[in-house]
């Protein structure tokens, strides 16, 4: 069987209770990502009103699980046409509201607007590891010679993005690129003069590692 684009047709993926479709143009949801969702529903109750916002979607499936378990409404984005046909389906399959933005993340949002969360899901293997995961789509996991081409945009946006005493979700490769990102955007310092700072890190590896980042309730 095969999807209207040629490619292979792929089962629905189980996410922790969400019906996920996707094609071999889209990153297969990986279980281990509902950690960032769960992660996401856990600081909710402490967050400010107001939808969740994930950049780097790709078939939706993070997001939704995590607009789900919160009962928030959600905006997700993604420059890839697959990802977002996938994440509106997907989203209304769910039953979940949601405002899905095609474009790239430096384009997607306007100044002024902030949200009390924001899950970024870039895409962080180096480019050396590409040979590695033949089936997965480049440009959903090519992130450069230190994998933290993507990271660095998409933190930059998100950063720019949430507001006073919200936080960032981050998805990421390994600990080494943890430290890379705190140095870079001098998130280790909750005295200096950053309102962003690193609360805590998750090791779920072999997946990935989720990083927690807070900002000052001073931020404006």
């Amino acid at each position: 069987m095969t999807t209207q684009s040629g490619l292979p047709a792929y089962p629905d993926v189980d996410f922790d209770g969400l019906t996920i479709s996707w094609d071999a143009r889209t990153l297969r949801p990986r279980p281990w990502t509902a950690a960032q969702s769960r992660w996401a529903a856990e600081l909710s109750p402490g967050l400010p009103q107001g939808p969740i916002l994930e950049l780097c979607c790709g078939a939706g499936h993070i997001g939704l699980l995590a607009a789900h378990l919160t009962g928030r409404e959600l905006v997700q984005v993604d420059r890839d046409p697959a990802a977002v046909a996938y994440a509106r389906a997907n989203a209304a399959a769910a039953g979940v509201a949601t405002e899905i933005r095609f474009a790239p993340v430096e384009q997607a949002l306007t100044p002024g607007e902030a949200f009390p969360l924001v899950i970024v899901d870039p895409p962080w293997l180096t480019s050396d590891q590409l040979d590695a995961y033949p089936e997965d789509p480049p440009g959903a996991v090519d992130g450069g010679p230190d994998g933290l081409d993507a990271v660095r945009l998409c933190l930059r946006v998100a950063l720019a993005h949430v507001l006073p005493a919200g936080a960032v979700l981050l998805q990421i490769g390994y600990p080494g690129q943890v430290d890379r990102v705190v140095e870079e955007f001098g998130l280790d310092d909750p005295a200096g003069d950053g309102d962003v700072v690193v609360t805590e890190v998750r090791d779920l590896r072999p997946g990935g590692v989720l990083v927690h980042l807070t900002r000052s309730r001073r931020a404006s």
